[in-house]
């Protein structure tokens, strides 16, 4: 009785299946561990170690383990931001850009992993040829002749090493790198509208609170040069005055110039010549403070920030590079097959007798490259540690700007609360200034200095309430905005087998 092992030849052909079908040249892939924290400051008067309701400023409070919310920048209740986001992901070139690259980077992971199928290809030929007197010998004399053939060729490089695999698994791993880099492009655009926006009615509201200042500047020097007139006060005081309504007049041009700048901006964001778009005049009055905050675990952040998800996938690309210059080390294997007509006349070449074939094996391998390949193997594991080193770098400063903005919250509503503080008691020392300045106790350099303390004051609580708006958006950037909402589409089977 034979059995299926019986003869040598069966026996070694599947050893050697049985031992090259296990072998994949380089480290497989390990998604990197999150980082051990269990919060990102250690600040006590940090927002993220507040009680929820017991802060300085019980208006907004952290609500550790949520995420935000896929439209995040609803959370400030303005129609107008929401429409110029939506503008902005549908015409901003830049995402324009990217949503290109990332096709073309799927595209060539798709190709890569065509090569491990089998390669087949058709030919066909049409010739005269004539053979010089001394090519064939003892065979010369043969008269010229026409030739035609036509048939069809396989050929199947065996992915033994799986170095073939590892260039399908690191054009995969590439084309998630730029995945996240447009989810990160997305976040940056909306992020910048968003902020834009926030910058545009702090500063139309620090604009509105100069305009009042010049107003009362304008009132005191009307009063002061009244006294002139009267001698109750002299020309030095006068000049005083409008010295001071000219020094805050020099405040409004800087502050037009970056609320144009900041149109112009936003305009540019949703793709148009900023003489095309008519940005709304956004105020702080009409915008939600966000009171519930969220804010990711660490140990979330790793897996939802793009561009640590962008640092990831480039570890993994660099990982798989160390695979593909390992398995060039070793011989390659192409297994070749061919089927086709041949014959001299046209109306014969589908004939029996015109039917030709052929196949076999190639192996071809490096002897001697002067070090070229262990060179490329060293440089793919330096690449790999530096992947891993900015990946890890990556992490760290994420995290970083968690914990600036979570402090910089936590002083916000410490800020706020000050200049709410210190603009009460410039308005009452005005009043009482104003008061004795009428009945002769003081002079008007007192009245200005008072007004100039008011004047700062007012300024302080609108760049304070601007501030806090600002480092509000900040958070949802710092914890990666809504998540990815790109995905790449399904990769062939073959390459699926690779993650």
């Amino acid at each position: 009785m034979t059995t299926l092992l019986a003869t040598p030849r069966r026996t070694v052909v599947l050893a050697l299946a049985a031992t090259l079908g296990g072998c994949m040249a380089g480290p497989d892939f390990t998604r990197p561990a999150a980082p051990d924290a269990a919060t990102y400051t250690v600040d006590a008067a940090s927002l993220e170690r507040a009680t929820p309701g017991a802060h300085a400023d019980a208006g907004q409070q952290v609500l550790p383990g949520t995420m935000p919310e896929a439209m995040w920048w609803k959370a400030f209740g303005s129609a107008a931001i929401d429409a110029l986001v939506d503008r902005a992901l549908a015409h901003n070139r830049t995402l324009a850009e990217a949503q290109a690259t990332l096709a073309e980077a799927r595209e060539h992971a798709l190709a890569q992993a065509g090569t491990l199928a089998p390669q087949v290809g058709g030919n066909a030929a049409a010739g005269r040829q004539q053979y010089g007197e001394q090519f064939l010998g003892p065979l010369a004399g043969i008269p010229p002749f026409s030739y035609w053939a036509v048939g069809a060729s396989i050929s199947y490089a065996l992915d033994y090493t799986g170095g073939a695999a590892r260039s399908v698994e690191q054009r995969a791993a590439l084309a998630d790198v730029r995945q996240q880099q447009l989810e990160a492009a997305r976040l940056s655009v909306i992020g910048n509208v968003v902020v834009g926006a926030l910058d545009l009615a702090t500063l139309q509201a620090e604009i509105t609170t100069v305009d009042a200042i010049l107003d009362q500047d304008r009132e005191n020097l009307k009063l002061v040069r009244e006294a002139f007139a009267a001698g109750s006060v002299s020309r030095l005081d006068v000049v005083s005055a409008d010295s001071q309504l000219a020094s805050d007049a020099t405040q409004l041009p800087t502050l037009r110039q970056r609320a144009s700048e900041a149109r112009n901006l936003l305009a540019i964001l949703v793709g148009e010549p900023p003489a095309n778009v008519v940005v709304p005049d956004f105020t702080l009055a009409a915008l939600t403070l966000p009171q519930d905050l969220p804010l990711t675990l660490p140990s979330e952040l790793a897996h939802r920030r793009p561009d640590i998800l962008a640092a990831e996938a480039q570890l993994h690309a660099a990982t798989a590079g160390l695979g593909v210059a390992t398995s060039n080390l070793y011989p390659k294997i192409v297994l070749t097959a061919s089927a086709s007509q041949q014959a001299a006349d046209l109306a014969h070449l589908f004939d029996r007798a015109s039917n030709a074939w052929s196949w076999g094996a190639a192996l071809a391998g490096p002897i001697f490259d002067g070090g070229t390949l262990r060179a490329e193997q060293r440089a793919a594991h330096a690449a790999l540690a530096a992947s891993r080193a900015h990946y890890e770098q990556t992490v760290l400063t994420a995290f970083g700007q968690v914990a600036d903005t979570l402090d910089a919250l936590g002083h916000d509503g410490e800020l706020l609360a000050a200049q709410a503080h210190a603009q009460d008691a410039a308005r009452d020392n005005l009043d009482l200034t104003r008061r004795s300045y009428n009945e002769g106790q003081v002079g008007v350099l007192q009245v200005l200095d008072a007004q100039r303390a008011y004047q700062q004051a007012r300024l302080g609580d609108v760049r304070a309430e601007g501030q806090r708006f600002h480092d509000t958006a900040r958070l949802y950037l710092a914890l990666g905005g809504g998540g990815p909402t790109v995905a790449l589409p399904a990769p062939p089977a073959h390459a699926a087998l690779l993650r």
